[in-house]
């Protein structure tokens, strides 16, 4: 119960054949700090198209380009009533090591997306998020208005209720949406997941969308092992049980 659990996992593993497994150690918030390094192609098992690979990727398995639509990982952790969930990048070091970080010191199951590159099969997938004040790249801080490229960009609620990106310049400060990630609903953090644009990653929110608390798996499994010992044994109670049938 002691121990920090980490786990190593990638955009094949966690979201193709262990997709089950993930969302139900999400929803049961089980206290584990998953790592989920996203390369958008099978890196491991040499270059086949993974579930966050864009459409129209040309790989091994799909030399006329895949026709799946990718995987966002932070709407689906959300998706799972995540507790904590955040997105951040390999080449940031200083985010990165900010976002770990926080997922360690939550009680609970916290999933961290990687953007990581692949120099072997997908090298370069991300360079389009590596500059610096780059409009590809949302960062999100809590309690602070959402702005980016240098503060040329905002978030704002547009008319129809949705969220949508303006020129900062355009915009009444006032109207700029404030990032709140320990909201019990999950609805900001989960409209902010789908600004991602996960086929050409022309704009993808970082940083942690989510961070809540809430009842832990091993906390609530491990309140019940006492629970018998607080009751007095009754040996031919249990045996019998409520219901007894006579077989003539």
């Amino acid at each position: 119960p002691d121990l920090a659990v980490w786990v190593m996992t990638g955009d094949g593993d966690a979201l193709s054949i262990g997709g089950n497994h993930l969302i139900h150690a999400l929803r049961r918030n089980v206290n584990i700090t998953i790592m989920l390094f996203n390369n958008r192609i099978y890196g491991l098992t040499k270059g086949q198209f993974s579930p966050t690979s864009e459409a129209g990727k040309v790989t091994k398995s799909s030399p006329a380009g895949s026709v799946d639509h990718p995987f966002n990982p932070v709407t689906l952790a959300l998706g799972a009533e995540a507790s904590f969930v955040a997105r951040t990048i390999d080449s940031d070091r200083k985010h990165l090591s900010g976002v770990l970080k926080a997922a360690i010191e939550h009680r609970g199951a916290s999933l961290v997306e990687i953007y990581q590159n692949c120099p072997i099969f997908n090298d370069g997938a991300f360079d389009s998020l590596k500059e610096q004040n780059t409009p590809t790249v949302m960062p999100l801080v809590h309690g602070e208005p959402i702005t980016y490229a240098g503060g040329q960009l905002c978030v704002v609620r547009g008319a129809d209720g949705r969220l949508a990106v303006k020129a900062t310049s355009d915009v009444d400060p006032a109207s700029i949406v404030v990032h709140d990630a320990h909201a019990a609903d999950a609805t900001l953090a989960f409209e902010l997941s789908q600004l991602t644009d996960t086929q050409n990653l022309s704009a993808s929110p970082i940083g942690i969308f989510r961070n809540v608390s809430r009842a832990v798996f091993d906390d609530e499994a491990r309140r019940q092992v006492s629970m018998p010992a607080d009751r007095e044994a009754a040996l031919q109670r249990l045996v019998s049980g409520p219901d007894t049938w006579t077989v003539i």
